[in-house]
């Protein structure tokens, strides 16, 4: 058992997106970088896996090409309901398609290129004390830092410990995904409703399609299984049957997340500075919570470099610096990805809101921009 305590400028706990692009900018800033991970690399996780181009400006400076990666550029936008009424629009912006197992393991080696250093633990307590934090693992590890960076996920143990309002509250959501292989327009990103939920769809690398649905339990508990699931409710979606049953299935057994919450959360938590999902997580259908978290790691991470440089003066200073700008570039999407999502919990609504559209196709158009933002500018 190590009683030794391991010092470093920051660490980051969590190594998704938003935890891997942070180390990458710290470590740029020439600044010891620990990140501790409990999963191992690389990995398939549960995600729409489209990211909008609002972020490429940020990847390029962490020196990531993602279409050389692989990844499939996007324009439109594709929307069906329940009774088969749908609608196309050309997404204002643009994005691109490309699997977290890609992106997480190239940010991940990037990470290492430039001298993050690792550690595959779980993180079971994270002390703040005399103005610096104590973050003790599974096996007795402890590492000490003046930074850390939250960036483990949706839903943590360290959420119980740190006693986050929203975890004290059951979620009704849970997710599959799995990878196909068959037909699908390359440019396309669709969002296909069906009865107490929506399932996204398209191209990522290697020419696979992503399919991702969000449901609430309550409607998935009824059916024996995913496979019944599929049949009884999502296969009522026309677009949906056809695309199910005319892919081959890439992964043996799809991947599921429970206990999805969309509450609110704290961006800061006991001075711990949040990324990504740990921060907020935006409805799926906005398609756009992969971008959420590389865009927050770049402005938690321009903020702690000058604190660590001694030209934000205080913790305070800091904190109150990321919150503005955390609420004044997410705020407004969370809430728009509220309203939406209200809209599509409602079958009626749906139909009427899509007749709606079709008479003022601007409409769509405007809430995308409501839940995306611009390229990001780079301090």
């Amino acid at each position: 058992m190590s009683q030794e305590i391991t010092k470093t400028d920051a660490i980051i706990v969590g190594g998704g997106l938003a935890g891997l692009s942070s180390a990458i900018h710290l470590a740029k800033g020439k600044f010891n970088v620990l990140v501790i991970e409990k999963n191992s690399y690389p990995r398939h996780k549960v995600c729409g896996e489209y990211i909008s181009n609002e972020v490429l400006p940020y990847l390029e400076y962490l020196d990531i090409d993602v279409f050389k990666l692989g990844a499939v550029k996007i324009d439109t936008f594709k929307l069906s309901t329940v009774n088969n009424n749908a609608i196309t629009a050309n997404l204002p912006l643009g994005g691109f398609g490309i699997s977290r197992y890609c992106i997480d393991n190239a940010l991940v080696e990037k990470a290492k290129q430039v001298g993050v250093t690792f550690r595959q633990e779980l993180v079971e307590d994270i002390k703040f004390r005399n103005d610096e934090f104590i973050v003790s693992t599974k096996h007795h590890e402890r590492y000490k830092s003046k930074i850390v960076i939250g960036a483990f996920g949706k839903r943590s143990n360290l959420d119980i410990i740190l006693n986050r309002q929203f975890i004290k509250s059951k979620s009704p959501y849970l997710a599959v995904k799995t990878h196909v292989k068959g037909e699908f327009p390359e440019n396309v990103v669709a969002l296909h409703n069906f009865e107490g939920g929506y399932c996204g769809v398209s191209k990522v690398e290697d020419n696979t399609i992503n399919l991702c649905y969000i449901t609430n339990y309550k409607s998935f508990k009824k059916h024996k299984n995913i496979g019944e699931f599929q049949k009884k409710v999502l296969f009522k979606n026309y677009e949906l049957d056809r695309i199910f049953k005319e892919t081959t299935p890439v992964f043996e057994k799809s991947l599921t997340i429970s206990q999805i919450s969309f509450e609110p959360k704290n961006a800061i938590e006991n001075h711990i500075i949040m990324c990504g999902d740990s921060a907020a997580l935006i409805h799926p259908l906005c398609g756009n919570g992969m971008s959420m978290a590389i865009r927050s790691s770049q402005m938690a991470s321009e903020l702690i470099i000058k604190f660590l440089q001694n030209e934000i003066s205080s913790r305070k200073e800091l904190e109150t610096e990321y919150l503005k700008k955390w609420n004044d570039t997410f705020k407004s999407r969370l809430k728009t990805g509220q309203l939406v999502d209200k809209l599509f919990n409602y079958s009626k609504l749906t139909e009427i809101g899509i007749s709606m559209i079709k008479w003022l196709p601007f409409i769509l158009p405007y809430i995308i921009k409501r839940t995306h933002g611009k390229p990001i500018r780079i301090e």
